[in-house]
């Protein structure tokens, strides 16, 4: 069968530019798709779907849905690519679709949902409709049939990751994926799954509570393949295992892989394995990005994070000593008020975090905190779920929190600084100044509150 995977475009405000990473979970797909003729469309940066759909006839389509503002893409591809091949069976899948298959059950385009994993199921799907099978004996699938939804039998998790097919890290533009200014970056994905219990993140809900990791030898294995210089890792805690974490790094250090590393951790892990991270600089470790969330310990109960803001505070430091950039990522709670912005404005430049990220407290759909709080959404626009907008009431008028969250960009992001980096990247390594005029541009994208506010015209409550 020829099968064409597509990325859609993100409705996401301003971050397209800093960060654009490859499309790993269609490539995941795609590379366990043995014998069927794939292609991946990205079209995030290719926007030729008619062109595709009319030289390649795809005889099935899978769209990406991962985030919850994906959403609206998602049905508008569905709709695009009915409408140009009536025959062609859509597929979606990822975290959101998963956890909310029921948000499509409306949508005629849409032929079925992959509920979890989907490199199996797919594969099961596409054998299936090649010999005309019954798709309801397939397990981890949502099939939509006249206004309704059949639920196949739940798919179990694949036991051993490294029997998992290597990625299809295929096609044009692969030099355009970036993480700010390092590009080109792969993604790696060494484990899956995390057992806290965060009520903000959808994950641990994706995976049912369950973690999974691929061997070190195998990971390393899988790393010597990818030509990219920069390597992301998408485990959401990377030190989850730590003995696996240092045998990854000396397998590294022996093979004399020349990389440069960013890896997501617990600041509890860190403070309390900080020889980890010495053996981590020495392979090419240079970002560490850690969920700080809050600045008092009261609001990260709020959250379930079970860690406390003097572990946060430690790993900062262990880290700043071994010169490996902190990426501090903060929740902006709706009902801040101004005393809250400047006590975090004060965190930040009094501990000299250089990379904070920020993000507005969001209900995803399927995450615990989404149950607790959607009495309270004050819209179910989902082109609003891009958590830079408040999807909750905010205690501060509309203008004046958004003015406040934009000023939070202002701190580390000065244009000049930007303009320093971006040609300092220029000289060592070719870096597009194109890409630092569209950094530029979502830099001030972000400082600016009158894009935020735009989004909301025309957007009201409605219930769920």
């Amino acid at each position: 069968m020829k099968i064409l995977l597509i990325q859609p475009r993100s409705e996401a405000i301003g971050f397209t530019h800093l960060i654009l990473c490859e499309p790993l979970g269609l490539e995941m797909v795609g590379g366990a798709l043995h014998g069927h003729k794939v292609k991946i469309l990205d079209l995030r940066f290719r926007n030729h779907l008619p062109s595709i759909l009319s030289t390649f006839k795809p005889d099935l389509c899978g769209i990406s849905c991962i985030y919850t503002i994906d959403y609206s893409s998602t049905v508008r591809l569905a709709q695009t690519i009915k409408y140009f091949l009536p025959h062609s069976f859509i597929v979606v899948g990822g975290h959101h679709a998963s956890l909310n298959y029921q948000d499509f059950v409306s949508h005629k385009e849409i032929d079925a949902v992959v509920i979890g994993e989907g490199e199996q199921t797919l594969r099961e799907l596409v054998n299936c409709l090649e010999m005309n099978g019954d798709l309801r004996q397939i397990p981890g699938l949502a099939l939509n049939q006249n206004g309704n939804q059949l639920l196949t039998p739940p798919r179990t998790f694949q036991k051993n990751l490294d029997d998992l097919p290597l990625p299809l890290r295929e096609g044009a533009g692969r030099n355009l994926y970036h993480l700010g200014f390092q590009r080109p970056t792969a993604l790696m994905e060494t484990s899956r799954g995390c057992p806290y219990q965060c009520t903000f993140c959808g994950v641990w809900q994706f995976y049912q509570k369950s973690y999974r990791r691929k061997s070190a030898e195998r990971v390393v294995e899988e790393l010597k393949g990818i030509k990219e210089p920069f390597i992301l890792f998408t485990d959401d805690n990377f030190l989850m295992d730590v003995k696996r974490a240092e045998k990854i790094a000396q397998l590294i250090k022996n093979q004399k892989i020349k990389k440069t590393y960013t890896f997501q951790a617990r600041s509890d892990t860190i403070v309390e394995y900080p020889e980890i991270m010495k053996l981590w600089k020495e392979v090419g470790l240079r970002n560490v990005f850690i969920g700080f969330e809050k600045v008092k310990d009261e609001e990260l109960k709020t959250l379930h994070k079970n860690n406390l803001i003097e572990n946060n505070d430690k790993a900062l430091q262990i880290l700043q000593t071994l010169g490996i950039e902190v990426w501090a990522s903060f929740i902006i709670d709706p009902e801040y008020d101004h005393k809250d912005f400047k006590r975090l404005k004060d965190y930040i430049l009094n501990r000299k975090i250089k990379t904070p990220t920020f993000s507005v407290l969001t209900p995803l759909p399927g995450t615990a905190l989404f149950y607790q709080l959607k009495e309270k959404l004050i819209s179910k626009d989902f082109n609003l779920f891009d958590i830079a907008h408040a999807v909750l009431p905010t205690k501060l008028p509309l203008q004046e929190f958004y003015k406040e969250f934009c000023s939070l960009y202002r701190l580390p992001y000065s244009k000049y600084q930007l303009i320093l980096e971006g040609f300092s990247a220029w000289f060592s390594h070719g870096f597009p100044l194109s890409h630092l005029l569209g950094m530029l541009r979502s830099a001030k994208r972000l400082s600016d509150p009158r894009y935020l506010l735009k989004a909301h015209r025309g957007s009201g409550r409605i219930d769920f």
